[in-house]
């Protein structure tokens, strides 16, 4: 297995492994997410704040109805409107798929030639995470993928990025993690793995981009770091 080698910067070069976020780090998901929970507020005839959805980026599920619960009152009707989301996220990925984030598969092509092993930690649990992928034209590209119902403390707890790299079998020092979340960020920092960040939605505030070790707009851009 190749180990990662220090550059005399300090900096990271020829990563022996990467572990990647999926929804809205690699799948255009968290815009279409947002927007579904929306319409599904607004069928069942409730205000929708769509600031609320936005915060539960990154979080599992547990997590987001806390968000949920604590921003809208106890008697918010989550499953309800979860079912009602799931349905229009799903009829949309039926008909069109599911969008990749910019320079996604330059990347995951680079890493494979290279033999560099690549994993997924998301916070999606696995049987919506494997149907994701498939329809973000992914199935079969990472030798990992730890889902978010395989752990027992989410993200910004480092336990998911732990497992992804014991499953692995490596170290913290010697990979990569790419995330667009501050939860994410957080996660990999207490995992010890240097963090790349790239935005989707959420700006992190500062004291959580004061941990990332290199800040990217689009995920081909990172090539550029494992040479």
């Amino acid at each position: 297995m190749r180990k990662a080698r220090q550059t005399p910067e300090g900096g990271l070069s020829g990563p022996a492994g990467v572990i990647f976020d999926m929804d809205g780090l690699m799948l255009d998901t968290e815009r279409p997410a947002v927007e579904a929970w929306v319409r599904a507020c607004r069928e069942l005839g409730l205000d929708a704040d769509a600031g609320i959805a936005v915060r539960t980026i990154g979080v599992d599920g547990p997590s987001n109805r806390a968000i949920m619960t604590e921003a809208l009152g106890a008697d918010f009707p989550f499953e309800k409107i979860r079912e009602v989301m799931r349905r229009f996220i799903m009829e949309e990925a039926e008909r069109n798929g599911i969008g990749q984030k910019p320079g996604l598969i330059p990347l995951l092509d680079h890493l494979a030639e290279r033999g560099i092993p690549a994993a997924v930690a998301t916070s999606t649990a696995r049987s919506t995470a494997e149907w994701k992928l498939e329809k973000g034209g992914l199935g079969g590209r990472f030798s990992v993928i730890i889902c978010g119902d395989e752990i027992s403390r989410s993200k910004p707890a480092p336990d998911i990025f732990l497992k992804a790299l014991d499953r692995l079998g490596l170290s913290a020092g010697d990979c990569l993690g790419f995330e667009d979340s501050p939860a994410g960020i957080r996660a990999l920092h207490a995992a010890g793995i240097r963090p790349v960040f790239i935005k989707d939605m959420v700006e992190p505030p500062e004291e959580v981009l004061a941990l990332v070790w290199r800040r990217l707009t689009r995920l081909d851009e990172a090539i550029g770091l494992i040479p």
